[in-house]
């Protein structure tokens, strides 16, 4: 029997559970440069992602997208990466191991694309769309489900990959990194998501750069938006997973631990539980999550919506909802943590004594049309770093 689809189970209104962060995943286990991010172990190291995907299917994921995160040709290139490995090979590997994952449960497979450097340097439309139709044509020759815009800081370009997608003939789902302040010119979330529905994204929603509460807020403004404007969508949200209150509308990159002093921010499963309920009450099916995600985390999110999926997923198997497991630890006070309502209101110690609780900001302000976003193929020099460390240093006199 086949597989259906991603409309038909939203216009069921069943829920549907993404998958977490390949990049910082694989970032932490050795696979991802962190600065490029981008995807080439589809291609040389092909069992670190196979792994992963497989490890969200049995967390309950019913989606796989295709790690094809700045798989572009332009990013591929960008800042000196110069791989040998083609674009058209990281995606076409990421598309067949995204499948065979897909194909050992009920999960769909998603390609997707995401902003480019062309769009930050302010490349035209036609060579930005181009970009994007290199990428689909992949995702056309290997048949995915469904396709997936996401991660856009600009609304513009975010239509512009929807516009280009659609020509596939297959559902389209569009997501913004914003927050509820709106995207990188200032366009709202409401406004975002009309301008998405109106492309041809089918169901709209925001990914990463800020946390779970917080993007559940921006998708109430998005759905409040599209039903006044009297068009239809269905909702996603897929969040980083760690707290960000302190950010402003650039979300987590501007904090001074990204990327790598960002672990005493991450959300413990229980938050996870709190997020996909929340995610749910507010008429969102579509819930998974960006970086910072781990498998655990998404398997939170399954366990908290089992009753509304009917079913358990494999991953719970040997987990025990609420740590219901710790009735059998050696521990008389550590067996008393087995009850929901422990754990739902414990409140995480960081450990460090002289940690703040919340960072300040560093972002600069710079976005398209910016010539310190121009992007080039060249390493950066010694040069551009001196002032690159300048310009820290004002701002951070200045903050």
């Amino acid at each position: 029997m086949p597989k259906k689809g991603i409309i038909e189970r939203l216009n069921a209104g069943e829920v549907v559970i993404g998958d977490g962060g390949f990049v910082f995943a694989l970032e932490k286990r050795g696979y991802v440069k962190a600065g490029p991010w981008t995807p080439e172990a589809t291609v040389t190291h092909p069992e670190a992602v196979r792994q992963l995907h497989r490890e969200f299917l049995r967390a309950g994921s019913n989606v796989m997208q295709t790690f094809t995160f700045y798989a572009s040709d332009d990013k591929l290139e960008n800042r000196g990466q110069n791989l040998r490995i083609s674009g058209a090979q990281i995606n076409e590997a990421a598309c067949d191991l995204a499948r065979e994952v897909a194909n050992e449960g009920d999960a769909l497979v998603a390609g997707g694309v995401c902003q480019t450097p062309s769009y930050l340097s302010c490349k035209s439309e036609t060579e930005v769309k181009g970009i994007f139709k290199k990428q689909l044509d992949v995702f056309i020759k290997k048949n995915v489900d469904f396709m997936i815009a996401e991660y856009f800081e600009h609304v513009e370009e975010a239509e512009w990959a929807v516009q280009v997608l659609k020509t596939s003939g297959k559902p389209v789902a569009a997501s913004l990194c914003i927050g509820p302040e709106g995207d990188m010119h200032g366009v709202s979330p409401g406004e975002c998501a009309v301008k998405l529905v109106k492309a041809g994204a089918q169901i709209v929603g925001v990914n990463c750069h800020f946390d779970p509460m917080t993007c559940v807020e921006a998708v109430k403004l998005m759905k409040a938006a599209v039903e006044k404007a009297g068009l239809k969508a269905h909702y996603m949200v897929q969040p980083l997973a760690f707290h960000t209150p302190d950010c402003s509308c650039q979300g987590f990159i501007d904090l001074p631990e990204f990327p790598f002093a960002l672990e005493p921010r991450i959300l413990t499963r229980w938050d996870m539980h709190k997020y996909a309920r929340e995610a749910y009450k507010a008429g969102i099916r579509f819930i998974g999550g960006c970086c910072g995600f781990e498998p655990y985390h998404i398997r939170a999110l399954a366990e908290e919506l089992a009753p509304e999926r009917g079913f358990l997923c494999q991953g719970s198997e040997k987990h025990g909802l609420w740590g219901s497991g710790l009735e059998m630890h050696t521990k008389p006070w550590v067996r008393a943590r087995a009850r929901r309502d422990y754990w739902e209101n414990i409140r995480p110690a960081s450990g460090r004594p002289k940690c703040p609780s919340m960072s300040t900001p560093e972002g600069w302000g710079v976005t398209k049309g910016h010539t310190e976003l121009l992007q080039h193929k060249e390493a950066t020099t010694a040069q551009e770093m001196q002032q690159v460390l300048e310009r820290q240093k004002k701002a951070k006199s200045t903050a």
